[in-house]
């Protein structure tokens, strides 16, 4: 073919050092800028044509190991491996491309891309054999990824994403499969990156990354599968971060998180399966945090970091940390904007029974009751009034004990300063003030003094009040029991 017999010198050096697997390095200076590459002259340029030639047809040597090695080189035109099937390793690094390489449905042994400059990189159901390493590239325009097959790991650490325009994602990992780990710290995308329906053996790590699309979701991975833990410590997103339905086995770590999505949701985790999730030692959330119908194990959540608006409808966890006060707690039950539901409070309460906090439980029950009164009619409500000031629903029993002492004292003065005339003079036992009031508030109790005296005047009138608040108080301290009974 034409490309093999007008070989200029950089590519007759390819040629060469490609049955060898040795390597080419065009660089004049360990840290010449990629980007530059445009400018490199014809002693650095290399037609993307003969670097497919060369891949096809694959030279070999006895006793040696192919592969394409080059570092620093300008690619002119378009590297189109697209259905190919490469034994080589191709390693492309701190190397300029002109066009956008297409690997559409490749399959690579080894691909590396590592402090290269590319216009776009379209490679959807790629399959590489090892690894995929991308590190610290800048990827000028979008990287289609979708369905790639990975047996190894994908490195993305320092990488630069950007594209003229937002017509699409500039990472696209949609229905990818990793068979190791994806390892992208201190990335960079200006645009969404989209990892919907990926799976990842082993852990994903997003330490100090930046994800920016201020007026829409920044990053996408509905129904991502992670075997290991999201290492995402000091990961700064503007946008939405969406995970609805997600399935990570270990730990999303969002320490030192800063995540800003105003008069939108910042953070979508809704309808997840995560082993423990820490939200902690970050910045306050701008924008909702919605955990609807989650399962969480280990929940790690610092007041602090929440927002105005929290959805929590049917999440569920078993530890919640770190322990706080029932007082700090309760307010993100508060923050959903939407009808009672009794299910956050019943969570709460179990999370801290779980670590043997009862009296802290016995707070957001009391709390719980309070919530639900606001749902009840006018008649509802003024019951639960009462309940709530006699005996806090039955989980300040000491109340009822103190309304008891202060109206048998307001009764046992009054009537020890004015008895009652007795019904017969001459059957009646000796008055005794305190026992008559108690005859009075104490409904299933008979000390003989009630029948035995008839008051006249304010004493019926107090006598009439006595009683009521005698029933009223029995009653509320009843449900409130036989309510707390029901719950252990």
């Amino acid at each position: 073919m034409s490309q093999t017999t007008d070989l200029t010198p950089p590519e007759e050096r390819i040629w060469r050092a490609f049955p060898r697997g040795e390597s080419v390095d065009f660089r004049a200076a360990e840290d010449e800028d990629p980007a530059l590459g445009d400018t490199w002259g014809a002693e650095r340029t290399v037609r993307a044509s003969v670097l497919r030639a060369l891949l096809l047809k694959s030279p070999r040597e006895d006793g040696e190991i192919p592969a394409l090695k080059i570092k620093g080189a300008r690619i002119t035109g378009i590297l189109d491996l697209k259905y190919a099937t490469i034994d080589a390793a191709v390693r492309l690094s701190h190397c300029h491309f002109d066009g956008v390489p297409d690997m559409y449905g490749a399959q690579l042994r080894q691909l590396n891309l590592s402090k290269s400059v590319l216009p776009g990189l379209t490679s959807a159901a790629l399959r590489v054999e090892g690894v995929l390493r991308m590190t610290g590239c800048r990827m000028r325009g979008p990287v289609r990824l979708g369905g790639v097959q990975i047996t190894g790991a994908l490195f993305m650490e320092r990488t630069e994403f950007t594209a003229p325009d937002d017509s699409e994602p500039v990472l696209q990992l949609n229905q990818a499969t990793i068979g190791d780990d994806l390892w992208a710290p201190e990335m960079r995308a200006h645009g969404q990156v989209r990892l919907t329906g990926a799976s990842v053996a082993g852990r994903i790590n997003l330490q100090d990354a930046e994800f920016i699309v201020p007026d829409g979701t920044a990053l996408d991975a509905q129904n991502l599968h992670v075997g290991g833990h999201v290492r995402a410590r000091c990961l700064r997103a503007q946008g939405r971060v969406e995970l609805r339905g997600s399935r990570i086995s270990g730990r999303l770590d969002l320490l030192h998180a800063h995540l800003s999505h105003p008069g939108d949701t910042a953070l979508r985790a809704s309808s997840c399966v995560i082993g423990e999730l820490w939200l902690r030692r970050g910045d306050r959330i701008e924008g909702a945090l919605n955990l609807r119908r989650s399962h969480i194990e280990i929940l790690t959540l610092e007041p602090e970091m929440l927002p105005d608006q929290v959805f929590l409808s049917n999440l569920r966890y078993t530890v919640l940390a770190p322990h706080e006060p029932a007082e700090r707690r309760l307010p993100m039950l508060e923050r959903d904007g939407e009808p009672y539901d009794p299910h956050g409070y019943e969570q709460l309460m179990a999370a801290y029974r779980h670590v043997g906090d009862d009296d802290a439980a016995r707070l957001v029950q009391l709390a719980k009751q309070r919530r639900r009164r606001t749902t009840l009619i006018w008649y509802g409500r003024l019951w639960g009034y009462v309940q709530d000031a006699t005996v806090g629903y039955g989980f300040r029993p000491l109340r009822a004990a103190v309304w008891l002492l202060s109206l048998m004292a307001i009764g046992s003065i009054a009537y020890g300063l004015d008895h009652p005339r007795p019904v017969k003079a001459d059957e009646a036992p000796d008055f005794n003030p305190v026992f008559y009031t108690l005859d009075l508030l104490l409904p299933i109790i008979n000390f003989g003094q009630e029948s035995a005296f008839a008051p006249a005047g304010w004493h019926q009138w107090l006598s009439y009040a006595l009683i009521i608040t005698g029933w009223i108080l029995a009653t509320t301290i009843v449900a409130g029991v036989t309510r707390t009974v029901s719950r252990q």
